[in-house]
């Protein structure tokens, strides 16, 4: 061959990183395989730009190219007599056309529908009891016209005769490495692998059109927050029958102005006064579309909580959670002259630095209270 310069050949600097010698290389290659360029001389250049690459994407060799102008071994020591073989990495060559390494082709479409996503909101209460809701979604429909099948009144499907129904073209062709074979999706069939010889006026032979659907789903009762429901075949519609999808609803529930839910427990806030506290009592809490009625002894403490069994949420494999209210005792920040003057008369009797009295403060308020 005529020397040539292999940095412009690839369209590079001399200080190119091995990088970007390497992606000058797949563009190039890309651009003059005789596979997708038949013009005149191509197969020339691609033999060149393999040249190139081999040698620039070869330490040693790049060096000695850089000294001496050549790749020739007869213009410098330090090559063997094995100098040459073949032009490039099979794997970097097969990457340049299918993606990945040797032997990886282009796959035949996927003729099922995919699943189609959704959403639907709910309050807490439905939540609890359970209930419908409708869904509308626009996604590929079965065509009403061929009814799915898509040929029109006469037409039928038949194997692609281009890809023997494969999907996949073969060529093969004569290369510098030898006979290579490429497999290239069959634009004929759209890697489908089948043609109608009378398609469908409405789908164009894909068996779907686009459209507008609504569907009635059941919430279970119990659903928590993020459930997922599936409702088989109710997806996108597959490509002449193939199997449909499924529609996925992903149930959310609205926050409650009451209440709050941990798993299958419903956590509520009571506020108490300081004579409740004291005492114990009984006090009604909102819950889910009824009030609770909530009992409590004496002595409570703010923080403290009243845990009800099986009165919380459905559980959807049956049971439910628990009731949990916590209390909070509020003192007054605004008090009458009679209601200064009998906790002050409480606050003296129960004595100011005395420890170890038989009687607890408790018991005296109960006392005080009593009469």
């Amino acid at each position: 061959m005529t020397p040539v310069n292999y940095y412009e050949l690839l369209g590079v600097s001399r200080e190119a990183s091995a990088e970007e010698i390497k992606k000058a290389f797949r563009r190039k290659a890309r651009e003059t395989h005789p596979d997708v360029n038949d013009g005149h001389g191509t197969e020339e250049i691609f033999k060149r730009i393999n040249e190139a690459y081999e040698v620039l994407s070869d330490p040693q060799k790049r060096e000695h190219y850089d000294r001496f102008g050549t790749a020739d071994p007869r213009a410098g020591a330090g090559y063997g007599p094995d100098f040459g073989g073949d032009f490039i990495d099979m794997n970097d060559l097969f990457s340049v056309f299918f993606g990945g390494a040797s032997g990886r082709t282009a796959g035949r479409v996927n003729l099922e529908g995919r699943d189609v996503r959704a959403q639907v909101t709910i309050t807490l209460e439905t939540a609890a009891a359970g209930g419908q809701r409708e869904v509308t979604i626009s996604h590929p429909m079965t065509c009403g016209t061929c009814d799915g099948g898509g040929a029109a009144e006469g037409g039928m499907a038949q194997a692609c005769p281009t890809c023997g129904g494969t999907g996949q073209k073969r060529t093969h062709r004569r290369t510098i490495l030898g006979v290579m074979e490429t497999q290239t999706p069959c634009d004929r069939c759209g890697t489908t692998g089948v043609v109608i010889d009378r398609p469908c006026s409405a789908c164009a032979g894909q068996g779907r059109v686009n459209g507008t659907e609504t569907i009635r789903v059941t919430v279970p009762s119990g659903a928590p927050d993020g459930y997922t429901l599936r409702v088989p075949g109710k997806g996108e519609a597959g490509v002449r029958r193939a199997r449909p999808g499924d529609l996925l609803v992903t149930v959310r529930i609205l926050p409650h102005e009451f209440l709050h839910r941990e798993g299958n427990d419903l956590h509520a806030m009571a506020a108490i006064n300081i004579a409740q506290a004291a005492l114990g009592g009984e006090i009604v809490v909102p819950g889910l579309g009824e009030d609770v009625s909530v009992e409590f002894r004496g002595g409570v403490h703010a923080g403290d909580t009243v845990r009800m069994r099986g009165r919380g949420m459905p559980r959807i494999d049956g049971g439910a959670g628990d009731f949990v209210v916590h209390l909070d005792v509020v003192v007054p920040k605004k008090l009458t002259k009679r209601q200064k003057e009998l906790i002050a008369e409480l606050g003296e009797s129960f004595g100011t630095g005395r420890t170890g009295s038989d009687r607890t403060p408790l018991s005296k308020l109960k006392d005080w209270l009593g009469g």
